[in-house]
């Protein structure tokens, strides 16, 4: 599924696949550098299924109370976002979020890789299986690519097997409450019309 329009709200839906599920993308991106229009998208009690980068692009999207699971792979990666330069409005927040995997997954899934160098992802009191890898995210093509370093990943009180902060990736960022308070839904989607989609 492609997404790309500014205030969509998925409620109560279930997306499925393997890899590459949902798009949620920005507007008038281009590779030469074109300033990416913020596209705002909010997905609300949803189950999306997958394993490699099965929730990838550059929107800017919050997964509120929703299940994200794993299905059955050699290796999987939740997200692959591609937030392309540092001043862009982009990023990926699951609040409330419950990771779950298909039986027979019992290791080998990372939270997150870094498709661009600015990935910007955050996970507020999230409940994680334990087939999330304790590393938790893992850069795009190790040995080759860098852009872990550029990246940023948070967590703010992970529970559950899966959550395991003092084993994250050295590059992981543990949020304060106060910095935390920032990804709410109601904060990081209210852009310039003080757009609250929890309301509607």
């Amino acid at each position: 599924m492609l997404v790309t329009g500014d205030r969509a709200i998925f409620h109560n839906v279930r997306l499925l696949g393997n890899q590459d599920t949902v798009y949620v993308g920005s507007r008038n991106c281009t590779p030469n550098g074109q300033p990416c229009i913020p596209a705002r998208q909010y997905f609300s009690d949803c189950l999306i299924a997958g394993n490699v980068d099965f929730i990838f692009g550059d929107g800017k999207a919050v997964f509120d109370r929703c299940e994200i699971h794993s299905t059955s792979h050699e290796e999987g990666f939740v997200t692959a976002q591609g937030k392309r330069y540092p001043e862009e409005d982009s990023g990926f927040v699951f609040n409330k979020c419950t990771l779950t995997a298909d039986p027979d997954i019992t290791k080998g899934v990372y939270l997150g890789r870094p498709w661009r160098p600015y990935a910007t992802v955050v996970y507020l009191n999230s409940q994680i299986g334990d087939h999330i890898d304790p590393a938790g995210w893992r850069e795009w093509h190790p040995g080759e690519t860098h852009s872990i370093e550029t990246a940023f990943y948070a967590e703010y009180h992970s529970t559950g097997p899966g959550a395991n902060p003092g084993q994250r990736d050295p590059h992981t960022h543990l949020l304060t409450p106060e910095q935390a308070s920032q990804y709410e839904p109601s904060v990081f989607l209210r852009g310039g019309d003080g757009w609250d989609p929890a309301k509607n």
